[in-house]
């Protein structure tokens, strides 16, 4: 590969499906990319994830990078590192929708207490019944309410992107995921009440 070629010549290069040139633009970018991606994620293997989808994002989407947009100059590492952060947005997004909280390396004192809170057997027995009762609950929606709350809650899409995957309008999808989760709070009101 030219070593002497600029980001630029490198990225139309890849737009034209030149694997060498996108070899290159990985070879230069992805250290400073990678530490863009761990500062804002915290997590490695987070930051690992969203660099390859990122890089993924930039092999598919080469072709379309402008040097001027608006008669304003637009560097490629700008460009980039557009990609990088809101790869790694979409992925803090997530990661606050399923409820994660930061994960930090466990110590010796931490793996004693986890293994004596363990949960019992009857612990165990009573979030199957209750996993039981969600799914049942979730099996008696309707088609399309079951969909988009699988898409929200399961999949970790936005009501946008819920709204683009099954083709309807957003305020249809908001009113059926809205619906869905009364009808699945009411039923597993009736499943918890004893017989």
């Amino acid at each position: 590969m030219d070593g002497a070629a600029t980001l630029q010549e490198l990225l139309e290069r890849t737009g034209r499906g030149d694997h060498a040139a996108f070899a290159e633009v990985y070879r230069r970018t992805q250290a400073h990319l990678f530490g863009l991606a761990l500062r804002m994620l915290r997590r490695e293997q987070s930051a690992e994830d969203v660099l390859q989808e990122a890089f993924v994002n930039i092999w598919k989407s080469a072709g379309s990078y402008r040097a001027q947009v608006d008669g304003r100059d637009i560097q490629p590492m700008t460009w980039l590192i557009a990609i990088v952060r809101n790869k790694a947005l979409d992925a803090l997004r997530t990661r606050k929708r399923r409820g994660e909280v930061e994960w930090t390396e466990p110590d010796d004192d931490s793996l004693a207490a986890d293994a004596a809170a363990a949960p019992s057997a009857l612990e165990l027995l009573s979030r199957a019944s209750q996993a039981l009762a969600v799914e049942g609950c979730l099996n008696s929606l309707d088609g399309t309410h079951r969909q988009c709350l699988a898409l929200a809650y399961y999949q970790g899409l936005t009501h946008s992107e819920v709204a683009a995957q099954v083709g309807a309008p957003l305020g249809s999808v908001k009113a059926w995921i809205r619906r869905g989760l009364d009808k699945l709070k009411a039923c597993l009101a009736v499943a918890a009440t004893p017989p």
